[in-house]
């Protein structure tokens, strides 16, 4: 994590001048590039900040130790429901409001529901049925 946080610090120190300069050469009327370059550098200091912050928090991990193997860093990462249908209507979701953006924003009162039912469907797939805990 430490490693990490350097990375994004360092990316951070680099990007700032590199956004003053660019301003500075466009005359700060370019209105993609400037803003970009700013909310990448923002961006790396939130990393930054974020790694850091969990380093100080867990200080020995695996990918820290410099001697260490693969199988150090073994163990459960989390938990996927690999038959759940939910995904499915949320990508449908997702897929009708992408569509909205080139045929017309009327179409995101149709794709809103289905994702909130989606959503809703995904959190609370475990608290009935067969797989109720």
């Amino acid at each position: 994590m430490r490693e990490n946080a350097i990375l994004f610090w360092i990316l951070f120190i680099f990007l700032i001048p590199v956004t003053i300069v660019y301003g500075f050469m466009t005359g700060f009327t370019e209105w993609v590039g400037f803003p970009a370059l700013l909310l990448t550098a923002l961006m790396s200091a939130f990393l930054g900040f974020f790694f850091s912050f969990t380093a100080k928090k867990h200080p020995n991990q695996p990918s820290d130790n410099l001697d260490g193997e693969i199988v150090d860093a073994a163990g459960d990462y989390g938990f996927y429901s690999p038959w759940s249908w939910w995904p499915l209507l949320l990508a449908i979701a997702a897929a009708i409001g992408v569509v909205a953006m080139a045929i017309g924003w009327w179409m995101l009162m149709l794709a809103a529901p289905v994702a909130l039912i989606g959503l809703v469907g995904w959190v609370y797939e475990y608290s009935r049925g067969n797989h109720a805990h």
